[in-house]
């Protein structure tokens, strides 16, 4: 058999191919993939709520969420019979130093941080991905907004910044206020 000259259109062709088998390749693994990435992700999410809220409520907060307007800001309200006893929020930060954290956080109804949970993080491990751990956690269960100050030491609050990353602390800080702001802001609109 002959072999195919090497011209232009020879090679031109072969990268035309290749580069539809890579695309059709890439589309099926993107097809296949895609439901069980967003059912994981939806457990970790339900896996979050559950950890940050009190176990007094009697509905499945994951079902009955809220997405606030004008926000990326989830609420997941956490029901005795008909009563709101406590709220879980999906909420974020792009002030973290490897850009943007996200995290649940649960507040009862007067402002007291229930727990938060991180499930989304570029930190760097060891130094900011200590955002995660119970040493920093622990200052905030039962911290309550409305009478003490949601800020690193360094910036005269009430929180001790993990050590050489007070960057991410403070990200951490922010998208609880953020969640605690818009909670206060969905509740004053009468909703």
């Amino acid at each position: 058999m002959k072999k195919p000259a090497n011209t232009l259109r020879n090679m031109i062709l072969a990268m035309v191919i290749t580069a539809g088998f890579s695309a059709i390749i890439l589309s099926l693994s993107h097809i296949i993939t895609e439901e069980p990435i967003k059912k994981a992700q939806d457990a970790k999410k339900l896996e979050a709520i559950q950890a940050v809220l009190p176990p007094d409520y009697d509905n499945n907060p994951y079902q009955d969420r809220i997405t606030l307007s004008g926000s990326n800001i989830e609420l997941y309200p956490a029901r005795q019979g008909s009563k709101i006893t406590s709220v879980a929020m999906k909420t974020y930060s792009d002030n973290a130093f490897s850009g943007r954290l996200e995290l649940i956080v649960g507040f009862l109804l007067n402002g007291t941080i229930t727990d938060y949970k991180v499930i989304s993080h570029k930190e760097t491990p060891g130094l900011g991905s200590k955002i995660t751990e119970e040493k920093f956690a622990r200052q905030l269960r039962g911290f309550n907004i409305e009478k003490q100050n949601l800020k690193v030491r360094q910036d005269n609050g009430d929180i001790d910044a993990v050590t050489s990353a007070t960057i991410s602390s403070r990200a951490v800080l922010d998208a609880i206020r953020r969640a605690y702001d818009s909670y206060n802001k969905f509740n004053t609109l009468g909703n």
